[in-house]
């Protein structure tokens, strides 16, 4: 069995569970996956820290040292395919979404200490990820 974390075109964030990853392939190209929240069937999978590895490919990893950067790429990749870049207007675009006054969906970008001190304060959740130099562009 393998749990995905989902998010549906409306943004809410749930979990489902499948058999593998072609079960969960199948199941949304036929649209049987819904929102639990609204019912949306429209849904992808969300990037998730979590992972267990079983014996075999801890095994098969033996020896072998994890690569930082490339775990970075990964999430690199994943932000730059999902997320809208608004650069240095982060704080003023993700004040809008938290109020209501701007269309809710995933955005990235920069922002000052103080702009940080000032969305926590507001209650807006953000996440701060390093920020890559490219080295394969």
């Amino acid at each position: 069995m393998i749990a995905y974390d989902l998010i549906c075109s409306n943004g809410h964030i749930f979990e489902c569970w499948f058999r593998d990853s072609a079960s969960y392939e199948e199941q949304k190209s036929s649209a049987i996956i819904n929102c639990p929240v609204c019912n949306d069937s429209d849904v992808e999978k969300v990037f998730s820290p979590f992972a267990i590895k079983k014996n075999e490919e801890k095994k098969k990893e033996e020896g072998n040292s994890e690569n930082p950067y490339q775990a970075l790429r990964l999430i690199q990749d994943y932000l730059d395919k999902h997320f809208e870049d608004v650069g240095s207007e982060f704080t003023k675009e993700a004040l809008k979404i938290h109020w209501g006054e701007a269309e809710k969906r995933n955005i990235k970008g920069v922002a000052t200490p103080q702009e940080e001190t000032l969305l926590k304060e507001e209650g807006v959740p953000f996440l701060k990820v390093p920020i890559l130099k490219r080295l394969d562009s």
